[in-house]
């Protein structure tokens, strides 16, 4: 008898957790589950996290979903945690996001808007002090970038400054990574950096904390039009949480709260949106310049 209880016991036990592996992952978008919405930390990391947690919240309050916010070391960590589903949403650079549809068919839904434009350019600052005047002053000098999968503040600027005869791989006395445009506007304004390459006009994002650097630091190039930032999706994210996000995110844009939010976060006047396609002149443009996105997504 003992032994047909045991049985029985062990029989239980099996189906138990049968039971269990067939019940999954809780659904997406709970407690148990939460959606994480991943930030690039292309300026002040804190600034960054207290505007993405309530952005975070405000869509949570209007969508009932919960959405958990946070900030990758670096731009590359982003799109990799998107392409291992560690992150659901991505507020992603131009190339970032290029390279990350390519590799993991990210999808953009939504493009920010700055200056009443979906569109913006890098630039390439110095001292005004320094003497430095023309591009092809920076040979030999020390040179600032923000980060290699940075657009405006890596990829474009050196793709302009190979169309104006200078090698950034061998024309500087020293490269430095200063990881965001933040850093690269104060290495700097401080002289740690001859020159550096940022989105214009980033010095504003640190004229709080630097009330001259405006006159202290200006820009002696900026490059051709860069298809903005957006906000991405992983591929296969269920299309109505899908569409909830987007309808809320295009809510808050659009009210002075979320207006106060986005501008904290990445200086983001408003969203507009968008698929794919709006990158396509980029590519062709990275075409053109030798750089060919599939090679880089192997």
């Amino acid at each position: 008898m003992k032994k047909k209880w045991m049985v029985l016991f062990m029989l239980f036990a099996i189906l138990a957790l049968v039971l269990a592996g067939c019940g999954g992952q809780a659904k997406l978008g709970t407690e148990k589950n939460p959606i994480v919405m991943s930030f690039v930390p292309s300026g002040d990391t804190q600034e960054i996290i207290a505007s993405g947690d309530q952005l975070a919240q405000m869509i949570q309050d209007k969508t009932g979903l919960v959405i958990k916010a946070n900030v990758g070391t670096d731009f590359a960590a982003v799109r990799e945690a998107m392409g291992a589903s560690k992150a659901h949403i991505g507020w992603m650079n131009t190339f970032n996001y290029v390279l990350a549809h390519e590799k993991y068919g990210v999808d953009v839904a939504l493009v920010t808007v700055r200056f009443g434009s979906t569109s913006y350019k890098g630039q390439i600052i110095v001292r005004a002090d320094s003497g430095i005047k023309t591009l092809d002053d920076l040979k030999g000098k020390v040179m600032c970038w923000v980060d290699p999968n940075s657009t405006s503040g890596y990829i474009v600027p050196r793709i302009m400054l190979k169309a104006n005869g200078i090698d950034p791989d061998k024309d500087f006395a020293k490269t430095i990574e200063a990881g965001s445009h933040n850093n690269v506007v104060t290495q700097v304004y401080n002289g740690d950096c001859d020159a550096g390459a940022t989105y214009v006009d980033a010095r504003s994002s640190v004229e709080k904390d630097i009330p001259d650097v405006k006159e202290k630091v200006i820009a002696i190039a900026t490059t051709a039009d860069i298809p903005n930032d957006n906000v991405s999706f992983i591929k296969d994210f269920p299309q109505a949480e899908r569409d909830k996000i987007v309808n809320a995110l295009l809510e808050i844009s659009n009210s002075e709260e979320g207006k106060k939010a986005l501008n904290e976060l990445y200086s983001i006047e408003g969203l507009e949106k968008a698929d794919d396609s709006f990158y396509d002149a980029f590519r062709a443009e990275l075409s053109k310049a030798g750089i060919n996105i599939e090679d880089l997504a192997q």
